[in-house]
């Protein structure tokens, strides 16, 4: 069963989205596990080092469709405009929601975010 069809089953158009993210994902580091929840794409490599969600964090004037939510664990709070929410669930650990609207945002900036989480999260 293909549990990521599921997880986009009411949201098929944010699905080339999430593909294009996962597939630079699978292509710019040796492992990654994927975890399919109820709310949310799992990535981790010894750890989490990031999901994909459908979490409220733009505000509806702001909201474009698609968009999926990538969640980053960093350790330092990201200084960015792509940054819609943040919050630091305990010292020198920050939770960083960053939707993107279109796979064109999938860019260097964003990979060298995701870099960071990745090699934060297997440094623990």
């Amino acid at each position: 069963m293909n549990y990521e069809k599921t997880f986009f089953q009411y949201r098929e158009w944010a699905e080339d989205i999430y593909n294009d993210l996962k597939k630079k994902l699978i292509s710019s580091f040796p492992v990654v596990n994927i975890r399919v929840q109820k709310t949310q794409i799992t990535f981790s490599n010894t750890r989490v080092f990031g999901c994909v969600s459908f979490l409220k964090v733009v505000k509806k004037s702001e909201t474009r469709s698609p968009y999926i939510v990538l969640t980053l664990g960093l350790p330092y709070a990201l200084s960015s405009l792509r940054v819609k929410a943040m919050t630091e669930p305990y010292p020198g650990r920050w939770t960083v929601h960053i939707p993107i609207f279109d796979s064109k945002e999938i860019d260097k900036e964003l990979l060298s975010w995701i870099k960071e989480a990745y090699l934060f999260a297997e440094s623990k």
